[in-house]
């Protein structure tokens, strides 16, 4: 899953962004209004973070009220130091979807982010399943059958992309976008690099076969 964090205090957000790589989300960070703006309509992000007070010409209300204009939908957790009834209003009338005051603990930060990254039961889940294997989002446990599967966070991240799509097609720009970060230097044959390595931890010791090349379209996950 992929967000984007606009907050204008560097140590705030390297601090965020350090907490959610570690729970194994893909982060880019904008410290303005404006380049955050450009960032949350250009670019396909699963969940926005976004400080009310952040400079340009765009503050964190106006960013959201701007995205909400361009039928940009993409969820947003607002967090600001305001902590008013009034305040807590006017963020959630501009459009954001949940309000968090600072300070704050990281890991209510955290329970935010995840009950905002949830969708309806069909799509996602605490526990994906594919034919025999499982992927529980909250404990990060992969099993195949009775047997536990190590995964490093990449291939994590990278199996429950392709479970949260199962059944699809999912070309190498698309995984690329929301495995990795904006920043990230990745090329195409990275991608191929960790479907190898996904495929020899849960298929190689296996007669069916999850993980499937769909000749000139990407990769897609599916018990056949």
């Amino acid at each position: 899953m992929r967000i984007l964090l606009i907050e204008d205090e560097h140590k705030i957000a390297q601090a965020l962004k350090k907490a959610l790589e570690q729970e194994n989300y893909a982060v880019d960070v904008s410290y303005d209004g404006d380049d955050g703006y450009a960032m949350a309509t250009t670019e396909p992000y699963d969940l926005n973070i976004i400080d009310w007070m952040i400079p340009g010409s765009y503050n964190g209300i106006e960013v959201i009220k701007a995205m909400r204009q361009a039928k940009v939908h993409t969820p947003v957790l607002l967090l600001t130091a305001k902590g008013t009834t009034a305040d807590r209003t006017i963020g959630l009338d501009s459009g954001a979807d949940d309000y968090l005051v600072k300070p704050f603990a990281l890991e209510e930060l955290l329970a935010r982010v995840r009950a905002l990254l949830r969708r309806p039961v069909e799509v996602q889940q605490t526990v994906l399943t594919v034919g025999d294997l499982s992927l529980n989002t909250v404990t990060f446990e992969v099993k195949r059958g009775n047997k536990t599967i190590e995964l490093t966070g990449k291939e994590f991240a990278l199996l429950e992309y392709l479970m949260r799509n199962q059944g699809r097609p999912n070309n190498k720009d698309s995984i690329i976008s929301h495995v990795w970060d904006y920043n990230a230097d990745v090329l195409p044959n990275t991608v191929e690099v960790y479907v190898k390595y996904l495929r020899q931890k849960i298929d190689d010791n296996y007669k069916t076969k999850l993980l499937h090349t769909v000749r000139g379209f990407g990769y897609k996950i599916e018990a056949k």
